[in-house]
């Protein structure tokens, strides 16, 4: 039989797993050849049926350097008749290498778990892949969102590396509010509620983390939470606190209209007294500390209260922007970490009051920080462009903003801060946290990921960390594929990957699903249900026009649905369901744009019923939760 080595070249976990996960696969395609895998000192070029997996010094390839090489990616593959080396510019570029060099010879994961899998059948002796490349951004990641049991995240984490994403973000120090909201089957009432607590999902985190690290990904953590947990309020999610509120803690916190006090009773959307130096001392303090006892953190953030229009109103917060008072906190807490010795990077965020940049307090040391554009307010019906500077931040007003909607605003106040931090920054966007639910063909949406991914370099980002529901793969996960794609290689051409995708994922008839979720998408006009466009008279025509051409499509999809691979033919279970839920979705919007509400509530009701008894089915790859939530909020909104 056929013996093949897999040689590793380093001693490190992330190797390991590179090793493991390259054995398994290449198993999986050949079953004739026997494939070990030990550990070697050295590369000998002339030796055959050798795999050598190793970072770049190991084989001195220079061509492959990198500013960072623990944050920047880059591959180097050559492989020829079965035999040669995959090689990275870190440990985690070395797996990204392999899944790269598993694809090239005909691998494809089209979602998340063990069906979204499709492996070919191939003589590995005769395989050949060559590729040399450093991806286009630095930032390659997601953010934990949505409603998630254990299982739905660590598959995100394994499939993100299997598409060339870097890293993943756990908001809060336990993501509690995100496995609560699965395991206690919120939206759906025909579950029972499971037993879960704070502890077990720290438990999970600890579990997911080992598998982050694994992975050599990238662990970005925290963000909510500093504003309340340092003074011993926990700060799970975004629901109002019952517990007993300490009278001093409320001392620390924002004074509005002339009381303090937890704000709209949610921790989380409480700011501080941020003039008060004891409240700047006791948040970076705990930073510290929270790094001291978890130093494998790569990545934290430091974000202020969530909401807007809360910030503190006494007499000496008056006098100073919020964002100067941030910045205050940054350069003391890079002090404190200095005289640790911890070298974690610390992300801040323009976001809300925080767009407003400082006017007298400067970052003394960029190097310590990474700067993150939130854009949270702005439209997904427009994408990122380079605009002049004729476009003005208006003036500042304590509690009395109107945030910014369109591309041209927001960019407006990005300018303003890279007028005083030229350090490393990312966008933190939410292209699939809700816009999505407006374009139920993902067509428009995929678009505009992709435009906004090309122009990220032109506004002057290094990347991309995607806040999203984690289940983001019904109808596909194209949004998701096409967003991984371009930040690894932002020359790609967008139409080449939709083919190449929805090929994958569906077969021959790839083409023809292309064609349906673009005729969709279209007569959706997602601007239009996101409120950003007033209607047509002809509009509420576009629903019968849906209807017609699910009725057109459903024979293609049923004549799919028994095809022999199974990750193709779960694509089309997948399908067949959607085409169902667009059906109910199209009589509820046509019943509101025509003005006939009586029949909304009464087809909505239809249509939740039928998700939540089927929920199982539909679970790892659809988000029952966000999506009733979304819905009803847009149906509320749209009828108004």
């Amino acid at each position: 039989m056929f013996n093949l080595e897999i040689v590793t070249l380093k001693e490190s976990d992330t190797l390991n797993f590179a090793s493991e996960e390259l054995k398994k696969y290449l198993e999986r395609i050949d079953s004739e050849k026997d494939i070990i895998i030990r550990r070697g000192n050295k590369y000998e070029f002339d030796k055959e049926n050798i795999i050598y997996l190793g970072t770049i010094d190991q084989f001195n390839l220079e061509e492959l350097k990198v500013e960072d090489p623990r944050f920047d990616d880059g591959i180097y593959i050559r492989i020829n008749s079965g035999k040669g080396i995959i090689a990275g510019t870190n440990d985690r570029s070395v797996l990204l290498g392999v899944y790269r060099f598993l694809k090239e010879i005909g691998c494809r994961w089209i979602r998340p778990g063990i069906d979204g899998e499709i492996i070919p059948k191939k003589d590995i002796s005769l395989v050949n892949a060559n590729v040399v490349e450093k991806a286009s951004y630095r930032h390659r990641g997601i953010c934990i969102e949505g409603a998630v049991s254990y299982e739905n995240v660590y598959d995100i984490i394994d499939w993100s590396a299997k598409v060339g994403f870097n890293s993943y973000f756990i908001q809060f120090r336990e993501g509690y509010t995100f496995f609560d909201r699965w395991y206690s089957h919120v939206n759906n009432p025909f579950k029972e509620k499971e037993s879960f607590s704070v502890e077990k999902a720290r438990e999970f985190v600890r579990s997911l983390e080992k598998e982050i690290k694994r992975r050599g990904l990238l662990y970005h953590a925290v963000g909510h939470g500093w504003t309340c947990e340092p003074f011993g309020i926990p700060g799970l999610g975004w629901d109002v606190y019952d517990g007993e509120v300490p009278e001093d803690y409320i001392k620390y916190t924002a004074e509005i209209n002339g009381k303090r006090g937890l704000w709209e009773g949610i921790p989380l959307n409480t700011n501080l007294c941020y003039s008060n130096p004891e409240v700047r001392r006791i948040v970076t303090d705990s930073i510290v500390e929270y790094l001291e006892r978890y130093p494998y953190i790569d990545v934290l953030h430091f974000w202020l209260a969530d909401g807007t229009n809360n910030q503190c109103e006494c007499e000496e917060c008056r006098k100073t922007l919020p964002s100067d008072f941030y910045v205050m906190m940054l350069n003391e807490l890079d002090k404190k970490l200095t005289s640790k010795g911890i070298d974690t990077k610390i992300v801040f965020l323009l976001y809300v009051d925080l767009l407003w940049p400082p006017e007298k307090e400067r970052i003394e040391n960029p190097d310590r920080f990474i700067m993150m554009f939130a854009p949270i307010t702005r439209s997904y019906s427009d994408t990122f462009k380079s605009t002049d500077d004729s476009v003005k931040i208006p003036e500042y007003k304590r509690n009395k903003l109107i945030f910014p909607k369109n591309i041209e605003e927001n960019i407006a106040f990005l300018k303003e801060w890279q007028k005083i931090f030229d350090g490393d920054s990312f966008d933190f966007d939410y292209h699939l946290m809700w816009a999505h639910y407006a374009d139920p063909g993902y067509m428009d949406i995929t678009r505009v990921i992709y435009e906004d991914i090309r122009n990220l370099r032109t506004i002057g980002l290094n990347g991309l960390i995607s806040c999203q529901i984690q289940r983001m793969f019904f109808p596909t996960g194209l949004p998701m594929y096409v967003m991984a794609s371009t930040l690894w290689n932002d020359n790609i051409n967008l139409e080449d990957i939709i083919n190449e995708y929805l090929k994958d994922s569906f077969g021959p008839d790839g083409t023809l699903v292309k064609e349906y979720l673009t005729k969709l998408s279209l007569l959706f006009e997602p601007p239009i249900l996101r409120k950003e466009r007033p209607p047509s008279p002809e509009f509420s025509e576009n629903f019968t026009k849906i209807r017609e051409v699910l009725i057109e499509f459903e024979p293609v999809i049923k004549r799919n649905l028994s095809l022999e691979s199974s990750a193709i033919s779960k694509s089309w279970l997948y399908l067949d369901y959607h085409r169902k839920i667009v059906d109910r979705l199209s009589l509820i919007l046509e019943s509101i744009f025509k003005g006939n509400t009586s029949s909304t509530a009464k087809v909505w009701e239809e249509l939740k019923l039928m998700l939540q008894k089927e929920e199982d089915v539909l679970q790892p790859v659809f988000d029952l939760f966000e999506f009733i939530s979304v819905f009803e909020r847009m149906i509320k909104l749209t009828s108004s």
